[in-house]
């Protein structure tokens, strides 16, 4: 599939898919019949926050559901941060897009008609939760996409290799990327890149995400010149399992969906003393909720028996991390903390994944189209990841041929590990559920400081973004909470910024 340029590059005449989660993936199959690069860093359905998703896909299955009702409470939740066209686009074909992945091979959880078997979670007004197993989706899901791209004669895949660089011509167009296999680099042009690796969880201390997941796509596509748009906007889920493991297991939101309740360490409810929607306001309310607790005795979930029947049955996931931490749910306060969780902001894209710069494309995760807002609605990720994956892969199939002598940036220093921890602690500390100036501007003097000494990493760069995005942002909306400046602003704006000028741009939503 691939070729010699004879300058020691190889060139692939097809898409290049750098990520291997679950938009990577559906990207990869529906680029067929182009030849496709897949590269992924780990073994396929490893080291992908896709894997490891609970919840489910949410979208409008149900008789009394609709896809405007989708929408309506997408809008709501995206505190006025969301592109009502993507919103639209993505819950109009999302019932389709489950249908898809279960015609895959994906096991959702079905009911005793045969019909999908659906859950209610935070700020939805309806059930529109497909679920597998009970907290399994991620893992079944990708598990059936995987044998799929692992079948198909069009897909190549190199895994354990990732990318350190981009390529690009003298016009600016992205015409590939330096591929790292341990120490050895390879050049791979292609006439299309697209960037599906994931959120920025792992940049933080307290992260439901694998560690690998730490905002490497960001940092190729600024330093490319990419446009980034709003990444100051991270969702902290609001029940990780405070068990002191790194990540934290993540208590799905499905749980206070069927009867959970969040409580302190007296055993009393108090998210209805905050919001009248109680256990199941949006998350960021419930999030900052909990950061509370956690500073005032604790927060927990109370999911004891009489309240969800046959715990581990439906919940194995949840079930066998309190089991391996000594808890038993039926008997036990669960104890919990917000976490890193999702990154609604990203690299900027159209409804094709199309970036600000030609050749280059995104989904996923590390994407930002619109849809998500200030504040991603629950179980609305994997749904986004298999819509615009496959529209994103629908379009690197039609890019046009692939120039030969590109020129590369130079690939990123790796960062030391005792400087990645003490970012991970710095950014939970001072980028984390609630953010003020006087925090930004240290941990910002901070970065500066471990770029000078050891060159622009690509998980410095990633958090200088996600800082700078912070201060700039002077207002609080959705889940960002900027106590210095409590209030929303009249005007929702998205943040812009790029790591060629170095200077935060704004514009109206």
């Amino acid at each position: 599939m691939t070729a010699s340029a004879g300058d020691g590059a190889l060139v692939h005449d097809g898409p290049l898919i750098l990520g291997a989660g679950l938009a990577g993936l559906l990207a990869a199959l529906a680029a067929a019949p182009r030849r496709v690069l897949l590269v992924s860093p780990a073994p396929l359905g490893q080291a992908c926050a896709s894997a490891w998703a609970q919840g489910g896909m949410a979208a409008a299955l149900a008789a009394d559901d609709d896809p405007d009702l989708h929408a309506a409470d997408t809008l709501a939740a995206g505190a006025g941060l969301c592109n009502p066209e993507a919103v639209a686009l993505l819950t109009r074909e999302g019932p389709a897009a489950v249908r898809r992945l279960a015609a895959l091979g994906a096991p959702f959880d079905r009911d005793r008609d045969g019909g999908f078997r659906l859950s209610l979670e935070a700020a939805h007004r309806r059930a529109r939760v497909a679920r597998v197993g009970g907290d399994g989706a991620g893992a079944a899901i990708m598990a059936a996409v995987i044998a799929r791209v692992r079948d198909a004669a069009h897909i190549q895949i190199w895994e354990g290799v990732r990318a350190a660089a981009l390529l690009s011509d003298s016009e600016g167009r992205v015409r590939g990327a330096v591929i790292a296999r341990g120490s050895e680099l390879t050049s791979v042009v292609a006439p299309a890149t697209l960037l599906a690796t994931g959120g920025v969880g792992g940049l933080y201390a307290v992260t439901t995400d694998p560690p690998e997941v730490d905002g490497s796509g960001l940092a190729l596509a600024a330093q490319a010149g990419a446009v980034i748009q709003d990444p100051e906007l991270v969702q902290f889920h609001p029940t990780a399992l405070d068990l002191g493991l790194d990540p934290a297991p993540l208590a799905t939101e499905a749980l206070r969906g069927e009867g959970a309740r969040l409580v302190d360490r007296l055993g009393r409810p108090f998210m209805t003393d905050l919001d009248p929607r109680g256990d199941l306001a949006p998350r960021d309310i419930v999030a900052r909720g909990v950061a509370a607790k956690v500073l005032t005795g604790g927060a927990f979930l109370d999911a004891r028996e009489g309240r969800i029947a046959d715990f581990a049955r439906h919940f194995p996931a949840v079930h066998a991390a309190c089991v391996r931490a000594g808890l038993d749910p039926a008997r036990d306060l669960l104890p919990v903390c917000p976490a890193a969780h999702y990154h609604m902001g990203g690299v900027r894209t159209d409804l094709w994944g199309h970036t600000s710069l030609e050749g280059l494309l995104a989904a996923g995760e590390c994407a930002a189209n619109g849809v998500h807002g200030a504040n991603r609605l629950a179980s609305n990720s994997l749904l986004e990841a298999a819509v615009f994956g496959a529209r994103a892969g629908e379009a690197a199939r039609e890019a046009g041929p692939a120039a030969t002598r590109p020129q590369s940036l130079t690939p990123a220093p790796s960062l030391p590990p005792e400087l990645r921890g003490e970012l991970r602690r710095r950014m939970s500390r001072q980028a984390g559920v609630v953010r003020d100036r006087a925090g930004l501007l240290d941990l910002m003097s901070w970065i500066e400081t471990a770029r000078d000494r050891v060159g622009g990493s690509g998980p410095l760069i990633t958090a200088s973004l996600l800082v700078r995005g912070a201060l700039r942002r002077e207002e609080s909306r959705g889940a960002h909470q900027r106590t210095d400046f409590p209030r929303t602003a009249p005007v929702a704006r998205h943040t812009h910024l790029s790591q060629a000028d170095q200077t935060p741009t704004r514009r109206a939503a």
